[in-house]
């Protein structure tokens, strides 16, 4: 385990952002959100934000999906704007709830975005299934999500987000709303997703262990305006599963993160 400045800035990442503020103009007084903010994401990389609710976690994964706009600085993905980045479907974003549409069932919930991008009919049936396969739910394509748990939805979600193989997956607390047994189980097969898949992940978190355990890197931020504390970066083997949490490195780890929230929290305080 080691950790690095969160303001070295490598230029073969996979994600650029320097000096970046965003601040909101609202009707009584202008609300700070994003502060000073310089990161690197590697291709992949698995990088978590975690840091006090409001300090701009989801406000930042909004940045780099081009679904907010920063007031200054600069933000590259692959070397383009973030606009660009998403005309090109360079990401796939799994949001806090699986907003599945309740009328599709699964297999054509997945179909929408391979629709919208003008993919045949026969495409959109072989990388429903491969991606359903991904996500263990092969024989659930003609279910509907009500037909479903939370967690199966939620692997719904991210077999939707994955069906146009982006190269990034962008994920805002996707398993937030899950009992912890559910979410232990989805952190193992999330982790084992992106160890096949290679892909570069941004995953938003308020839980330490989780963070912790899927990350190669945990980005902790302050309490609002949402500064980069600390970017902490671990070595843990890639065939890991939970027994790790109870290792010394893991509660090292775990014992690092949480003093840097604190200290963000006192410096918003």
């Amino acid at each position: 385990m080691s950790k690095s400045s969160s303001s070295k800035i490598s230029e073969t990442s996979t994600i650029d952002i320097n000096d970046l503020f965003l601040t909101f103009e609202t009707q009584s007084e202008p609300v700070h959100a994003l502060s000073d903010i310089n990161l690197k994401v590697d291709a992949g990389d698995f990088v978590s934000l975690i840091g006090p609710s409001g300090c701009g976690k989801t406000t930042l994964l909004r940045v780099i999906a081009d679904l907010e706009k920063p007031t200054s600085g600069t933000i590259t993905i692959e070397g383009k704007s973030p606009h660009q980045a998403r005309l090109d479907k360079l990401y796939g974003y799994v949001f806090q709830t699986p907003a599945l549409l309740p009328w599709r069932n699964i297999e054509s919930n997945i179909h929408l975005p391979l629709e919208m991008s003008g993919y045949s009919k026969s495409e959109q049936k072989k990388l429903s299934q491969e991606y359903l396969s991904l996500v263990s739910l092969s024989g659930f394509e003609k279910k509907y999500p009500w037909q479903l748990s939370g967690g199966m939805q939620q692997r719904v979600s991210i077999a939707r987000a994955l069906s146009f193989n982006p190269d990034m997956l962008l994920m805002d607390e996707p398993f937030g709303a899950l009992d912890e047994i559910t979410r232990d189980r989805l952190n193992e097969e999330l982790l084992r997703l992106w160890e096949k898949t290679q892909k570069t992940v941004v995953f938003v978190t308020h839980s330490i262990p989780e963070a912790v355990f899927l990350s190669t890197k945990i980005v902790v931020m302050s309490a609002r305006p949402g500064k980069i504390i600390d970017v902490i970066e671990t070595n843990f083997p890639k065939d890991r599963n939970l027994d790790i949490r109870e290792s010394k490195e893991f509660l090292k780890v775990s014992q690092i993160v949480r003093e840097g929230l604190k200290e963000g929290h006192n410096d918003g305080s």
